[in-house]
C-alpha cells in the first residue's frame, strides 16, 4: 500500500512538472509572436512620416506583422496636439479638436490595442527643453489612460544639414549656431524626457550625427556652385546626404535641409524596426531603389553600432 501511493506520488509530481513545462513553452511561443507582430500608434509630424517611412517593407521582409495608427500633421509641437486633446475633451463634436483626417486623438488611440505608442517634438522645437512642458507629461497621462498596457516611445529626431540657413531654437530667442549644437542640445531634451517619463528611445538624431560627421560619407557642401543665379536642371553635388537639400520645383530652386530623404528615411527605418522588433539589421537586403548599395551597407552599419550604444 506504502509503495502504490509512494508510485502515486511520485507519478503527480512527474505530471505536475511536465505541465509546468507545458505552460512555459506554451507561454514562450505566445511571447515569441508576440515580438513578431506589433501595432504602433504614432504622434508626430513629418519627421515620424520620414523616419518610418520604410517600415513596412523592412518589417515584411524580416516577416514581422505591422499595423500602424497615424496622428501627424506637418509642423506639429507636442503643444499643439496637445491643444486638439483640450478642445476635443471640452467638445467632442468641436471639428477643430479633430484634425486627424477628421478624427480627434482619442478616436485614433481608441481603435483596438497598440503595444507602443511614440511622441516627439517639433524638429525646431526639439533643442529647446523647455518647450516640451507641461505638454509632453500631459499628453503621456492622456495615452496611458486610453492605452495602459502601451510602450511609451520618445523619436529622437535629426538635426537640419550643415548648410541649413537656420537651425532649432535652444532657448527663447536663441537659435543653435550648427547642426552639432542642435544635435547636442536636442539629445539632451529627448534624453531627459525619455528619462522622466520611463520611456523607450529611438536615437534617429544619434545616427544623422554619426553620418553628418563621417569624414568618407557625410555631406559636403559644393562651393563651386552657382546658388545665386542657378540653372535649371543643374544642382549642386549632394552626394551622400540624408537630407533633401536642393532640388527644382518647376523653375524655382527650392532648398530643404530639414527633412530626409530616401537615405535618411532608410536610415531611420533602420533605427526603428531594429529597436521597436528587438531584431537585427546588418543582414537586411531591402534598400530603397535611388540608394546605393555601397551607401546602403554603410547606414546599415551605422543603425546597428547607434543601436548597439544605445543598448549598453
Amino acid at each position: 500500500m506504502k509503495i502504490n501511493m509512494k508510485l502515486q506520488f511520485s507519478t503527480l509530481i512527474r505530471l505536475s512538472i511536465y505541465s509546468l513545462l507545458l505552460v512555459c513553452l506554451a507561454a514562450n511561443v505566445f511571447a515569441q509572436s508576440r515580438q513578431d507582430t506589433l501595432r504602433l500608434f504614432i504622434i508626430g509630424n513629418s519627421f515620424s512620416q520620414n523616419a518610418s517611412a520604410f517600415l513596412p517593407q523592412l518589417a515584411k521582409e524580416r516577416g514581422k506583422t505591422l499595423i500602424i495608427g497615424r496622428a501627424e500633421l506637418g509642423g506639429h509641437s507636442l503643444e499643439q496636439h496637445w491643444g486638439y486633446v483640450e478642445k476635443a475633451e471640452a467638445n467632442a463634436d468641436d471639428p477643430k479638436g479633430k484634425p486627424y483626417g477628421g478624427k480627434s486623438l482619442k478616436m485614433l488611440l481608441g481603435q483596438g490595442k497598440w503595444d507602443m505608442v511614440t511622441i516627439q517634438q517639433y524638429s525646431y522645437l526639439s533643442a529647446d527643453s523647455s518647450s516640451y512642458y507641461p505638454y509632453a507629461s500631459k499628453l503621456v497621462d492622456y495615452v496611458k489612460a486610453l492605452q495602459p498596457h502601451a510602450r511609451l516611445v520618445v523619436h529622437q529626431t535629426w538635426a537640419y544639414r550643415t548648410d541649413a540657413k537656420k537651425f532649432g531654437r535652444i532657448a527663447e530667442g536663441k537659435v543653435a549656431a550648427s547642426q552639432q549644437e542642435m544635435w547636442q542640445k536636442s539629445r539632451a531634451a529627448y534624453h531627459l524626457l525619455a528619462k522622466r517619463i520611463n520611456a523607450l528611445i529611438l536615437p534617429v538624431g544619434d545616427a544623422f550625427e554619426v553620418v553628418a560627421e563621417d569624414r568618407k560619407y557625410g555631406f559636403k557642401p559644393d562651393f563651386s556652385f552657382n546658388y545665386e543665379h542657378p540653372t535649371a536642371p543643374n544642382l549642386p553635388d549632394q552626394t551622400h546626404s540624408i537630407n533633401v537639400g536642393y532640388y527644382w520645383n518647376k523653375k524655382e530652386l527650392v532648398f530643404d535641409p530639414n527633412h530626409a530623404n530616401d537615405a535618411g528615411k532608410y536610415l531611420g527605418g533602420l533605427i526603428w524596426y531594429g529597436i521597436l522588433f528587438n531584431d537585427s539589421v546588418k543582414n537586411i537586403r531591402f534598400k530603397p531603389e535611388n540608394v546605393s548599395e555601397e551607401f546602403a551597407q554603410y547606414l546599415r552599419k551605422v543603425a546597428a553600432n547607434t543601436i548597439l550604444k544605445k543598448n549598453h
